[in-house]
């Protein structure tokens, strides 16, 4: 598969406006078998690790006979073995059996689960480089497969082509010691507004993986298109998602329930979990205009394919209004086995103060009785929903009493600061995708913020974590999301998983340069800020 390059979307903007054997002998033809010095130091992937230890003297070299040693009798950990010997194939060459890891030679790359302590939870994990091996040790099946998503930053960039590559394949010796600062650090794809097909969405799902994110929040419904299959209500898919949905028409389609089964289990494969969301009252013409009696007077509304917002509304009073929101919650649900469903909430324009609490109250509670945590944007939180709902901050101010005030009843707040977190925000002025209502973010922008202090109020125990949202209105393609979500995503992440006083814009930008060649040798676009001090 794979594209066209960062020229190529310029250009359509503006037209559109396992611990343990040792290796054997390598073969004639490969390089010499001595470990060559790696280029590549520990610290030097994205998210920065929680604690370093370089040792020099311990860089480990893969051959031809390396193995990949799992735990025994644990299938997610043989599963995670599976996946780091596919990711290592092509570029090496080398067959990487994956087998159990039994008894106690050395050598090879091992993937055990044992008791790292407590403090590393269930994403942390350790990694240990010596002369003989790399083994990765964590409490659960996450924290290994975080370190092998470290270990595949810790070769060469060449270990990302799809072919083989004639290279000395070296990891620096020493230890990590890493675990995430917050548990939910997240990334949403608006496929409303555009449809995404599903090997789209799982190619993004690919590239947030390697950068620890373990939450994907899809954002299914909007003013200008419905696009998650309803048994119960079949034309939202077929009509409200229809042909000629979407921003200026363009961008129709939709997921069968089949396909978003897929995408929730490739993503589980890659330790990420969905999150849905159907908005509601507000953002819902597409719903609307589909279904006449959604409206307070019994007339469908008029499709919409402008990029307006705040216009549209369930009506609150009619009893129809939660039969349909409890329909759409039920099968969402049963489609979605992560704890979380987002009901939006947010820019509800045309709904008054009283009637958006009212629906609120009932609405919220549909999700509950479900078995899932409602989600919301922050304006959820003034009507006052039970305290388990957890609010999703996306205005750009550092002062706002209502979300201070629901953080002092007990709620939690994801943080996602238009200003600094949404990545269809324009890079600067020239930037030919995207808007700018909220801000120009250019890299070190989406970087220097802190999570934990940005809202006055809302301190880091009242932040479960972070998101990186992507709107659609402008975007036609994976180059768009692609170009639009890196390199700023990588910021985003690291200010999710690394400790705050790991934060060096510096540093960062450095390691963030050496991922140019990783980018290109996937086919991924990205923007190339003048901020970075890019590789070649």
């Amino acid at each position: 598969m794979r594209r066209s390059g960062t020229k190529a979307i310029l250009a359509a903007a503006v037209a559109c406006t396992t611990a343990l054997a040792v290796s054997t002998a390598p073969a004639a033809a490969e390089p010499s078998p001595q470990t060559t010095p790696s280029d590549i130091g520990l610290g030097d992937v994205i998210p920065a690790p929680v604690e370093v230890t370089p040792d020099s003297d311990a860089d480990y070299r893969l051959g031809p006979g390396t193995l990949i040693r799992t735990e025994p009798r644990s299938a997610e950990a043989r599963a995670i073995g599976r996946q780091l010997a596919g990711t290592l194939r092509p570029a090496t060459g080398y067959p990487l059996p994956v087998v159990p890891a039994h008894g106690n030679s050395a050598g090879g790359i091992s993937l055990l689960l044992d008791d790292v302590g407590d403090e590393l939870g269930s994403e942390g994990y350790r990694l240990d480089v010596t002369d003989r091996g790399v083994t990765i040790r964590a409490n659960e099946p996450a924290g290994l497969f975080a370190g092998t998503q470290t270990l595949r930053q810790l070769l060469p960039a060449a270990i990302e082509s799809d072919t083989r590559q004639h290279e000395t394949w070296t990891v620096a010796g020493g230890s990590i010691v890493d675990h995430p600062r917050f548990e939910y650090r997240s990334a949403m794809l608006d496929i409303a507004r555009h449809f995404h097909t599903p090997d789209e969405i799982k190619s993004y799902i690919d590239e947030l993986a390697r950068y620890k994110i373990n939450y994907f929040h899809i954002h299914l419904t909007d003013d200008q298109g419905w696009r998650i299959e309803i048994d119960s209500w079949p034309e939202l898919a077929t009509v409200g998602g229809g042909p000629g949905t979407g921003v200026d028409g363009v961008g129709g389609g939709y997921l069968t329930k089949d396909d978003y089964r897929d995408i929730v289990a490739y993503a589980a494969d890659r330790h990420i979990t969905i999150v849905p969301e159907i908005d509601m009252p507000g953002h819902t013409n597409s719903a609307l205009s589909t279904y006449a009696e959604l409206n307070c007077d019994g007339v469908a509304s008029p499709p919409r394919t402008d990029m307006a917002v705040g216009y549209s509304s369930l009506c609150i009073d009619k009893e129809i209004t939660y039969e349909f929101v409890d329909d759409v919650i039920r099968e969402i649900a049963e489609l979605t086995p992560g704890p979380y469903l987002h009901i939006g909430g947010d820019e509800a324009h045309e709904t008054s103060a009283e009637d958006y609490r009212a629906f609120m109250q009932r609405a919220v509670p549909i999700v509950q009785k479900y078995g899932k945590q409602p989600l919301g944007w922050n304006e959820i939180v003034a009507a006052e929903p039970s305290t388990d709902t957890i609010a999703q901050y996306w205005h750009t101010t550092t002062d706002h009493d209502e979300i201070a005030d629901a953080v002092e009843r007990g709620h939690r707040v994801i943080m996602s600061p238009a200003n600094k977190a949404y990545l269809d925000m324009k890079y600067d002025e020239d930037t030919p995708l995207g808007l700018s209502w909220a801000a120009y973010i250019e890299v070190r922008d989406a970087y220097g913020w802190d999570p934990a202090d940005y809202v006055n109020g809302v301190g880091e125990d009242a932040v479960l974590g972070v998101e990186a949202p992507l709107w659609s209105e402008t975007l036609r393609s994976l180059d768009h999301i692609e170009y639009m979500a890196f390199p700023r995503l990588a910021a985003i992440a690291e200010l999710g998983w690394s400790p705050q006083q790991a934060h060096d814009w510096t540093s960062f930008s450095e390691r963030l340069g050496q991922q140019a060649p990783r980018w290109e040798a996937r086919g991924v676009d990205f923007y190339r800020s003048p901020q970075v001090p890019w590789e070649s």
